[in-house]
C-alpha cells in the first residue's frame, strides 16, 4: 500500500534528498497551455465566457455569477447548529492568532533631521479562491478571510465552483456551507466561478455585452482585485503562474502533504490516522512517514491497511497512499531524520518523538510544525488558530502560510531636512559617480546654490541648477 524508502547508511546532501524523497508529480508549466486559452477567454467576452466555462467545467450554467445576497442569508439560516458552532469556534481562533501578527508603523532616525518610516499599509482588493471539486471548504473561507480583514483590506471578494448537485434556492451556486461561512464573516461578494477561470475574473474583472453585443461594455459583474489568494487544483495554480504581475498572488498550490517525524515512541495507530487524514484529501496527496524504528514502520504499515479498508474515500486514499508522492522513509536516527524533514519541507510536519518540542526548535523548513501527540493536522485544518493555506511542494523552504502580512506592503517613507542632506550629500555624489550616474549626483548638487562642492565635484562641473563648483 505505501513504498518504503531506506535512507540508512546513506549520505543526506541536499542533491541526494531531491532525488530520493517522494514528490507528488505537479507539472504546472504543463498546464499553462490549457489555461491560456481559458483566461484570454474571460478577458475577451467576461461573464458570458464566465458562464460557458462553468457550464464546460463544472456542469452548471450559474443564471447569476455573483451569489445574491439572499441566498448567503438562507445558506446560514439553513446551516447545521453544530457545523455553524464550529465555523464561530474556528473564527474565532483563528482571529485571535491572526490579531497578533498586526504589524505597526516603525520610525527610525538615520540622522539628525533625517527619517525612514516604514509604513504597512494593506492591498485596496482582493480576491480569495475557494476550492470545491473533490470536497468543498467552508474553513479555507475562514483561513483567507480572516487573516484579509484583520490587515484592513476594504474590499474583499470570494468565489468557489458553482455545484452542479445543489437543488433549490441554492441550484447554480457554491455549496451551501461555503455560502455560510461568507455569511457569518460578513462578506457579501461571492461568485459562482470555479478553476482558471476565476483567477482571470480576478485578474481582469468581468462585464456584461453591452446592448450593441460588444464584450464587456455593459454592466460590471466583477472588478479586478489586486491580489488573489487560496488552494485549487492544477489549473488554478497555473492560472496563478500565467497571470502574476497583473496581480499578486500567495502561491502556487500543489496537492496537500503531511510528513510526520516519529520514533519507537509514537503510537502507529496515530500515525497511520494522521497519514490517512492528509490523503484523503485527494489521489495525488503526499502521506509521509519518517522514522528511524523499523518496527515502528512494520506496524504503521498494518495499521494502515486495517484502516484504509475502514475508511470513508477507501479508493482514494489508496491511491493517494500508493503513490509515488507517500512513502516510508527509514533513517538512521532521529538526527538524520531532522535533516530529511528539513530537506523535504512539507506543508504539514508532525513530530511525534520524545522531546518533541525540542526536536521541532531544530526544524527550519515547514509549512507549518504540529508537535506531540495531541496536536494533529486535522487540528490545524480547522480549530487551532493557525492558518492552513500553506506552502507545498517544497516551497516551504522560502515561503510561508497566509497570514495578515500576506495582505500588507511595506512602505518607506523618507523625510530628510536640508542640513540632513547636507551632511550625506558628498556620498550620494561620490556613489553616484562610482555608478556613472551623474545625474543621480545632480539631483542633489542642484539644491545647493551656495557653492558647496561634495565629492568628486569635477564630474558635474556645469550642472543644471548647481554653483560654478558643481
Amino acid at each position: 500500500m505505501i513504498s518504503r524508502i531506506d535512507l540508512r547508511g546513506r549520505a543526506l546532501d541536499a542533491r541526494s534528498l531531491r532525488e530520493a524523497l517522494p514528490r507528488a508529480e505537479f507539472d504546472v508549466e504543463a498546464a499553462l497551455s490549457v489555461v491560456r486559452p481559458i483566461c484570454d477567454d474571460v478577458r475577451h467576452r467576461g461573464a458570458e465566457a464566465l458562464r460557458d466555462l462553468g457550464e464546460r467545467f463544472d456542469g452548471v450554467r450559474p443564471a447569476q455569477l455573483r451569489v445574491p445576497a439572499e441566498v448567503l442569508t438562507t445558506a446560514l439560516g439553513v446551516l447545521d447548529p453544530d457545523v455553524r458552532a464550529a465555523l464561530e469556534e474556528t473564527i474565532r481562533r483563528a482571529r485571535i492568532v491572526h490579531e497578533d501578527q498586526r504589524r505597526t508603523d516603525t520610525i527610525t532616525w538615520v540622522a539628525p533631521g533625517g527619517t525612514v518610516v516604514e509604513r504597512w499599509l494593506p492591498v485596496d482588493r482582493v480576491g480569495l479562491y475557494v476550492p470545491g471539486g473533490v470536497a468543498v471548504y467552508p474553513s479555507s473561507v475562514v483561513m483567507n478571510v480572516v487573516p484579509a480583514q484583520i490587515a484592513g483590506v476594504a474590499s474583499v471578494a470570494v468565489t468557489s465552483p458553482p455545484q452542479r448537485d445543489n437543488t433549490g434556492v441554492f441550484a447554480g451556486y457554491p455549496a451551501p456551507t461555503i455560502l455560510a461561512a461568507c455569511e457569518l464573516l460578513g462578506v457579501d461578494e461571492v461568485y459562482a466561478v470555479g478553476g482558471a477561470q476565476a483567477i482571470a475574473m480576478f485578474a481582469y474583472g468581468a462585464s456584461e455585452s453591452g446592448d450593441d453585443g460588444t464584450p464587456n461594455a455593459g454592466a460590471v459583474v466583477c472588478e479586478p482585485v489586486t491580489l488573489v489568494t487560496g488552494p485549487g487544483n492544477i489549473y488554478v495554480a497555473a492560472a496563478k503562474r500565467l497571470l502574476k504581475g497583473l496581480i499578486g498572488i500567495d502561491a502556487e498550490a500543489g496537492p496537500t502533504e503531511i510528513a510526520v517525524l516519529a520514533d519507537d515512541s509514537a503510537d502507529p495507530e496515530h500515525v497511520a490516522a494522521d497519514l490517512i487524514s492528509q490523503a484523503e484529501h485527494d489521489t495525488l496527496a503526499a502521506s509521509v512517514l519518517v522514522t528511524d524504528s523499523e518496527d515502528l514502520a512494520s506496524s504503521v504499515e498494518v495499521a494502515l491497511a486495517r484502516r484504509v479498508a475502514a475508511t470513508k474515500h477507501t479508493e482514494r486514499v489508496t491511491a493517494a497512499l500508493a503513490g509515488r508522492q507517500s512513502g516510508v522513509v527509514l533513517v538512521d536516527d532521529i538526527e538524520a531524520g531532522i535533516t530529511v524533514v528539513n530537506a523535504y519541507a512539507a506543508e504539514h510536519l508532525e513530530i511525534l518523538t520524545r522531546d518533541a518540542r525540542s526536536v521541532a526548535l531544530q526544524i527550519r523548513n515547514a509549512g507549518a510544525i504540529f508537535v506531540g501527540a495531541f496536536a494533529p493536522v486535522s487540528l490545524g485544518d480547522y480549530c487551532a488558530g493557525s492558518n492552513h493555506v500553506l506552502p507545498t511542494g517544497g516551497c516551504a523552504c522560502h515561503s510561508s502560510g497566509l497570514s495578515v502580512q500576506s495582505f500588507l506592503r511595506g512602505i518607506h517613507v523618507v523625510e530628510y531636512t536640508e542640513a540632513a542632506l547636507r551632511d550625506v550629500a558628498h556620498h550620494v555624489v561620490t556613489l553616484a559617480a562610482a555608478e556613472d550616474l551623474p545625474a543621480h549626483g545632480e539631483a542633489v548638487v542642484a539644491r545647493f546654490r551656495d557653492g558647496a562642492r561634495f565629492g568628486d565635484s569635477a564630474r558635474f562641473k556645469g550642472s543644471a541648477g548647481s554653483g560654478d563648483e558643481g
